[in-house]
């Protein structure tokens, strides 16, 4: 630690927001690996196990406004084992400079009356999981659809960024339930790149605190590839609170 900083202080389990540059430690030149100074960036860190021991340790000796000295050497016992040049070992310095707030437990916002013809969605309100409704004889849209049903106030989700929601999915036109984080009590976590097109699509720009629905066709989601619980060619229609985003 270099600087404790006269903030808030950090505890485990905070997602706190830093700039930090990285350097690499040769003895010789020491060069700038990266900066998000230089980028204009900063980055979530999510002070978790996943971090190695020495960060843990250190963000929570530090408050915001500190400034953290971190060297992390490779593992010179696996760099034996190779042929590939070690690299160097890395010096970071991170400044913090704030913390993400916690991720909300459902929807906050006003009701806008919006709806998908042929789905129906309860919304009983407080942090009470929605009920999605998709039996219907309507034809499924043939193209993406999204309707908001709370308008929340945070900041609207990028495209790069990983998303707290929680998500029933169902079917169009049987009611068929293949997927509920409600069921399993915890909010889903995923960086939005990475899943179907049809959520990368429909909820990019979509603000914190909002909830959903989302009929997708077949090309935006599984196509003719059957997955569990989902037959080929099925248009997946889902509800979805958007509960955080960093």
């Amino acid at each position: 630690m270099i600087q404790p900083g006269t903030g808030t202080g950090v505890k485990a389990g905070d997602r706190v927001i830093v700039n930090l540059t990285v350097y690499n430690w040769d003895g010789k030149t020491n060069a700038v690996a990266g900066s998000s100074y230089d980028t204009k960036a900063p980055e979530t860190i999510a002070v978790t196990e996943q971090l190695p021991q020495v960060l843990q340790e250190g963000f929570t000796k530090v408050k915001h406004g500190g400034r953290l000295l971190a060297v992390l050497a490779n593992d010179s016992v696996a760099q034996q084992q190779t042929t590939t040049p070690a690299e160097p070992t890395k010096v970071f310095v991170f400044d913090v400079v704030g913390t993400q707030p916690p991720a909300l437990k459902a929807a906050e916002g006003k009701e806008t009356g919006e709806s998908i013809k042929g789905v129906t969605v309860d919304n009983p309100g407080g942090e009470k999981a929605p009920t999605l409704t998709t039996k219907t004889d309507e034809k499924a849209p043939k193209e993406l659809v999204v309707k908001t049903l709370i308008q929340g106030t945070g900041a609207k989700t990028q495209a790069n960024q990983t998303l707290v929601v929680h998500y029933t999915g169902k079917i169009w036109g049987t009611d068929q339930q293949f997927d509920s984080s409600w069921e399993r009590g915890q909010p889903a976590e995923f960086p939005l790149a990475q899943v179907i097109q049809g959520w990368q699509k429909g909820l990019a720009g979509v603000p914190v605190g909002s909830r959903v629905v989302m009929s997708i066709p077949p090309d935006l989601g599984y196509g003719s590839q059957a997955q569990q619980g989902i037959p080929a060619n099925s248009t997946l229609v889902f509800v979805v609170d958007v509960l955080g985003a960093y």
